[in-house]
């Protein structure tokens, strides 16, 4: 199957995302441009992403992506405050598990983002965190390529 290029753009909010070569894999089959926005003390080195080095305060990676997106670009991201903002700008946003964020969804996210927010700050609720696997960004792969059939003019 021959992927048809567009001018899209998939954003990676690359500080602590465990997917950049599987996205950039992706980008390269579908010919798209990849840019990985990250603070400087994260390294990182690719030979077909555009890699762009915001400082190091916080939403800094966020609103470089925001105020440089387009409608339609996708956005791999874990924070589901960018993903309603990327939304709002028609956009479409997935994480690192390969959950595509939806318009329908993201007021569910945000309210339990801040309920366990809450939570953390009474000490009544520890983060959870699992150790990564193979199989997890096997699943992530499956998603983005179902996301970017989807939402490719011209491919099925």
């Amino acid at each position: 199957m021959t992927k048809v290029q567009s001018p899209r753009r998939i954003w990676i909010d690359a500080d602590g995302c465990p997917v950049v070569k599987e996205t950039i894999a992706l980008a390269k089959e579908y010919r798209l441009p990849v840019t990985l926005v990250k603070n400087h003390s994260i390294q990182l080195e690719s030979d077909y992403a555009t890699i762009v080095t915001v400082e190091v305060s916080r939403d800094a990676a966020d609103f470089y992506i925001l105020t440089r997106m387009h409608p339609e670009d996708i956005v791999v991201t874990q924070d589901n405050g960018l993903c309603a903002m990327v939304i709002s700008k028609k956009g479409h946003c997935i994480d690192q598990n390969g959950k595509i964020i939806t318009e329908d969804q993201i007021h569910f996210l945000l309210q339990s983002r801040h309920v366990s927010r809450k939570e953390r700050m009474q000490n009544l609720k520890g983060p959870k965190i699992k150790k990564r696997e193979d199989r997890d960004n096997l699943l992530f792969t499956t998603a983005l390529k179902k996301l970017l059939t989807e939402t490719t003019p011209g491919s099925s």
